[in-house]
C-alpha cells in the first residue's frame, strides 16, 4: 500500500470550542516510531473529552493548534521498529492523540483487536467507552449483583455501556437522560428512567430506593448537579465514582464530606488507570473480551459523519443533542 505524505485532519485552532476546529488537507502523514503503528483510519470516535481539551478543561490537555481526535479504528498499514504484532493488514482499534485524520499512530502495544465478524467502526468504543463504565462498575464501585446502580447521561455511548453492563451483573438501574431519549434508556433495560433536567433526582432516587439511596453512582453530570448525585448515594456505604464534567466544574469541601455527604468518592480516568494500575486495567480488558466473547456486549451501532463535519457533531454533544455513539469517517 502506498502512503501519502499529506492527509485529511482536524485541528483545533483555539480553546473556544468546537467552533475553532478546523478541516485541514495537507497534515503531514505521521511515521510509526519505536514500538508504535500506523493506521489507516475507517472511522474516528467522538468523546466528550474532545470537547473538554477543545475547551482547556482537560487535566493538562494540548495546547492549540493541535490534531484533534483521540480515539480510532482502522486498518495497520506500517510499523515501526521493534514490532512483530500487530501486523500490516490487521484491523485494530486504540487511542492516540490525532485520530481525527487519515492516518493516526498509535502505541502497538495498546492496539485492540477488532473482534471477528466486526467491522473497524463497530469496535468504537472498546477502548474508552466500555473500558470507562466496566471499570467504573466494577473494580471501582464494587457492584454486586441486588444493588441499585444511578446513571446519568444514560444514552450516550458510555451511559448506554453501563446500563447495559449493570444489567448483566443483576443490579437495579436507575437512569437519568433527556426526555427525549427516555425510550432508547428503557430498550436497554433500565429499571427507572429520570429526567435529567430536573433538579430533584436526588428526592426521586430516595423515593425509588425507600429513602436509603443508590449503592453506587457513575457521576459524569458535573456542575450544578453534582451535589444532587451525592445527595442521591446511600449514606456511608454509596460509592459515588466521577469520571465526567459535561456540566462544568463541580466542588466538595471536606466538611460537606464529615457532616453533609457521607459517602466514598472515587475518580475515574480511563487512560490514568491504564498508567497507574496496569494490573486492575489488564484485568478490565480481559473481562471486557470475556464479555464480548459471550455476546453481552455486542458490536456499536456509531452514527458516522464526514470528517468535514466535526464541527458541527462536536459542536451538537456539547449541547448534548446527541445520542450514543458518534463517528467521523475520514
Amino acid at each position: 500500500m502506498t502512503i501519502p505524505a499529506t492527509m485529511r485532519a482536524l485541528q483545533q485552532t483555539s480553546l473556544r470550542g468546537p467552533r475553532d476546529t478546523r478541516l485541514i488537507t495537507d497534515a503531514p502523514v505521521p511515521h510509526p516510531g519505536r514500538g508504535e503503528i500506523l493506521i489507516r483510519v475507517t472511522a474516528a470516535g467522538v468523546n466528550f473529552a474532545d470537547i473538554s481539551k477543545s475547551r482547556g478543561t482537560f487535566g493538562s490537555g494540548p495546547r492549540p493548534p493541535y490534531p484533534a481526535g483521540f480515539e480510532a479504528a482502522g486498518e495497520v498499514v506500517a510499523v515501526g521498529e521493534g514490532v512483530t504484532e500487530p501486523r500490516p493488514g490487521a484491523r485494530v482499534t486504540g487511542v492516540g492523540d490525532g485520530a481525527f485524520a487519515e492516518y493516526l499512530v498509535l502505541p502497538a502495544a495498546a492496539a485492540v483487536p477488532v473482534p471477528k465478524g466486526w467491522t473497524a467502526e463497530q469496535s468504537l468504543g472498546l477502548t474508552v467507552n466500555h473500558p470507562t463504565a466496566l471499570a467504573a462498575l466494577k473494580p471501582l464501585g464494587r457492584l454486586a449483583a441486588g444493588e441499585t446502580v444511578l446513571i446519568h447521561a444514560a444514552a450516550g455511548a458510555t451511559g448506554q455501556a453501563a446500563v447495559t453492563l449493570a444489567k448483566h451483573f443483576g443490579a437495579t438501574v436507575i437512569a437519568a437522560a433527556a426526555p427525549g431519549k427516555h425510550d432508547i434508556v428503557r430498550g436497554l433495560g433500565a429499571d427507572h428512567v429520570l429526567d435529567s433536567r430536573r433538579g430533584s433526582l436526588a428526592a426521586e432516587v430516595l423515593e425509588l430506593t425507600g429513602g436509603t439511596g443508590a449503592d453506587l453512582v457513575l457521576e459524569s453530570a458535573g456542575g450544578p448537579g453534582f451535589a444532587d448525585s451525592l445527595a442521591a448515594a446511600e449514606r456511608v456505604t454509596g460509592r459515588v465514582i466521577v469520571f465526567g464534567a459535561a456540566g462544568g466544574d463541580a466542588t466538595i469541601s471536606n466538611q460537606q464530606l464529615i457532616y453533609e455527604h457521607q459517602i466514598q468518592l472515587i475518580g475515574l480516568n480511563i487512560g490514568v488507570l491504564m498508567q497507574a494500575a496496569p494490573e486492575i486495567f489488564g484485568a478490565v480488558m480481559a473481562e471486557l473480551f470475556a464479555l464480548v466473547a459471550a455476546g453481552v456486549i455486542g458490536p456499536a451501532r456509531p452514527t458516522v459523519y464526514d470528517l468535514a463535519d466535526g464541527p458541527k457533531v462536536l459542536a451538537e454533544l456539547e449541547a448534548r443533542t446527541t445520542v450514543g455513539k458518534l463517528a467521523l469517517r475520514p
